[in-house]
């Protein structure tokens, strides 16, 4: 079994392109596809907000999506698919929780790892980053008719970015990724060419 997760900024073409591989030979009929946390939430309003107002508050945000997680491995373990594709993984999670710790100096990154460690999580053994531009990211935001200014939207704040992106670019001790392998994939191209780059890789990693 190969897990792969796919990584990125919000609006970065995630779950477009995991759409699209469902429908590519080699990839759909093979693969166990696991949404994003958010969409395992029914109501919009117990989702945590994306800008926790504490370390408390931070804490118990990765608490809540880690139940969403353990119903992930449940999942997982009863699938008989070969392919395991993650929309985010528990890395989304550290990687949030480490630009938050660098912009308002919440130090909850080695708590959260060791609260990891001793829960049911999945380990990716590949993510694909999709690598888009801060400006691509807005644009993609206005298009779809979001009309919120955008310094309200907090997953879009330059340094939330900067600092997320580094998670799994510039890894550090203590804040490295836990997937075993992580690859950069430009991804403001067409999403056809996104999703073929994609599923090269996947072949790649599969064969």
């Amino acid at each position: 079994m190969t897990i792969v997760a796919f990584e990125g900024a919000s609006y970065g073409g995630k779950s477009s392109t995991i759409k699209r591989l469902r429908g590519m030979r080699g990839i759909g009929p093979h693969a166990f596809v696991s949404a994003c946390y958010v969409d395992h939430i029914d109501r919009r309003e117990d989702i945590p907000p994306a800008r926790t107002g504490s370390a408390v508050e931070q804490v118990a945000a990765f608490d809540k999506f880690m139940q969403i997680e353990a119903a992930r491995v449940a999942a997982v373990t009863e699938s008989t698919a070969d392919l395991i594709i993650l929309d985010r993984s528990v890395d989304t999670l550290l990687a949030h929780a480490y630009a938050l710790d660098k912009l308002y100096g919440y130090d909850v990154q080695a708590r959260l790892r060791a609260r990891l460690a001793t829960m049911p999580h999945l380990k990716p053994d590949h993510t694909i980053y999709l690598d888009v531009p801060p400006e691509t990211l807005h644009l993609r935001r206005k298009i779809i008719g979001h009309t919120a200014a955008e310094s309200d939207y907090f997953l879009h704040n330059p340094a939330f970015l900067e600092h997320a992106r580094s998670y799994f670019t510039t890894p550090t001790s203590g804040a490295a990724p836990v997937s075993r392998e992580v690859t950069l994939l430009p991804a403001d191209t067409t999403p056809t060419d996104v999703a073929e780059a994609a599923r090269a890789l996947i072949l790649h990693w599969t064969k």
